[in-house]
């Protein structure tokens, strides 16, 4: 299970995460540069296709694949968290990448980071019950953000 923390400036969570790419000899391109970037910079959980989206103009020759590709290489690094929805498609997290609760949007599929509470203490419950070791979690929370009772 990840060590929980707080967010940090994007700046030097960009700087973490090129910083663990190049530690472990991958190359930083353009384009994944720009894609971490979009990342530290991002507020919400975006999608790789939003990634792409956002990019594309500025790197007309970056591809949804390269997005993929290095969304992949930050997930098995780590330095990712990949939230998979049926319904929503996958979105990513690079500001917390690790186990924590979201407050997902059934209308819209807006995505909220509520402030943390301690899950340690519930997972330490949860080990000493079912005897299980929890490597890691996921606790979601759905409903309509306030822009959708609004409508």
């Amino acid at each position: 299970m990840g060590i929980e923390q707080h967010k940090i400036e994007p700046e030097k969570r960009l700087e973490q995460m090129v910083r663990r790419l190049k530690d472990n000899d991958h190359r930083i391109t353009p384009q994944r540069y720009a894609v971490l970037k979009a990342l530290s910079d991002s507020k919400d959980h975006p999608s790789a296709e939003s990634i792409y989206e956002t990019l594309v103009a500025h790197y007309p020759t970056m591809s949804l694949a390269t997005v993929y590709k290095t969304l992949n290489l930050l997930k098995q690094k780590g330095e990712v968290l990949e939230l998979e929805f049926s319904e929503l498609g996958n979105r990513y997290d690079a500001n917390k990448p690790y186990p924590h609760p979201h407050v997902i949007c059934t209308e819209c599929g807006k995505i909220v980071d509520p402030s943390m509470f301690d899950l340690k203490e519930i997972t330490e419950k949860m080990m000493q019950e079912t005897g299980f070791k929890i490597e890691s979690h996921r606790l979601d929370f759905y409903g309509l953000c306030l822009n959708c009772q609004k409508k």
